[in-house]
């Protein structure tokens, strides 16, 4: 099953002060299914990493990129389509968790690395169910 990656994991894992960047490293290396970001995902991670981190930080964010750790995934038009209506219903979710939900429901899966449970857990994935939080939800047993 598919693991969806949110900009806030990404830019913890680039952070060498992070004190669970070792966690968040094995959940994505050790993951069995495919570890998808957005294009939008990307680069909101690549602009902050730059930011807050410097430009070697945002280089080896860049080389993850480039050595597929990660699957990018682009939206089609039909699913730009399906962010307006889900916008409708939650406004303020912005393009890259809108994208998420999107991707989520594309592979199927509610699995999402991501700190923001103030958005993921009032926002139910397209199939009705429930998101699960990673690692919020590890630490929930």
């Amino acid at each position: 099953m598919a693991l969806i990656v949110d900009a806030g994991p990404l830019i913890a894992m680039a952070d060498r002060r992070y004190s669970r960047r070792d966690l968040l490293r094995t959940l994505v290396e050790g993951e069995r299914g495919p570890v998808v970001l957005s294009p939008y995902v990307a680069a909101e991670a690549d602009h902050l990493i730059g930011r807050r981190l410097g430009p070697q930080a945002e280089r080896l964010f860049l080389q993850d990129l480039a050595s597929g750790a990660y699957e990018i995934e682009g939206l089609t038009d039909d699913e730009h389509q399906l962010m307006v209506e889900i916008d409708q219903d939650r406004p303020g979710l912005g393009l890259a968790d809108l994208s998420m939900i999107v991707l989520a429901a594309r592979y199927r899966t509610t699995r999402l690395l991501s700190f923001d449970e103030r958005d993921f857990r009032t926002t139910r994935p397209l199939d009705g169910d429930r998101f699960v939080l990673l690692p919020a939800d590890l630490d929930r047993g």
